[in-house]
């Protein structure tokens, strides 16, 4: 798989058949190891590690509906009282992040109202403040710890 531009850590990769497998430390089982998944499980790491965020208010691939259709959301943070306030989307490192992959994260947040963005494809990062008493949207400089959200 493709460095990234993320801490290197240690991943539970296994082979089952044909296929690569990685541990989800979140979902607590083996999943297949796609180049989107690569990236889901590095930046995971990265959040708990190096940013301070809490694994168990942490999930992956997390339900919602929206306008009658079923999407999953990568990675949701919840708060302390199970409300989400973060979603995290991510897309494999030879996608290239642009508006219309701002977009589909914007309009999950339409159903989830969070109060923060982020997009990353293991290379580019995107962290977006969401201001809803102005209607705004603010660009991050970086990824910011758990103890400042």
């Amino acid at each position: 798989m493709l460095a990234l531009n993320l801490p290197k850590t240690e991943l539970n990769i296994t082979k089952k058949g044909e296929k690569l497998m990685v541990f989800d430390i979140l979902r607590h089982k083996h999943v297949v190891l796609t180049p989107e998944e690569w990236v889901r499980q590095h930046f995971i790491h990265f959040l708990i590690e190096h940013k301070g965020y809490p694994a168990a208010r942490l999930g992956n691939e997390i339900a919602l509906e929206l306008n009658g259709t079923k999407k999953r959301c990568d990675s949701v943070l919840f708060d302390e009282y199970a409300h989400p306030c973060m979603i995290i989307e991510y897309k494999a490192p030879h996608i290239k992040l642009t508006q219309k992959t701002l977009n589909q994260i914007c309009r999950y947040n339409m159903a989830m109202r969070v109060s923060y963005l982020i997009l990353s494809n293991g290379i580019e990062h995107f962290c977006v403040q969401v201001d809803y008493e102005k209607g705004e949207y603010r660009y991050l400089n970086d990824i910011p710890p758990y103890s400042l959200l």
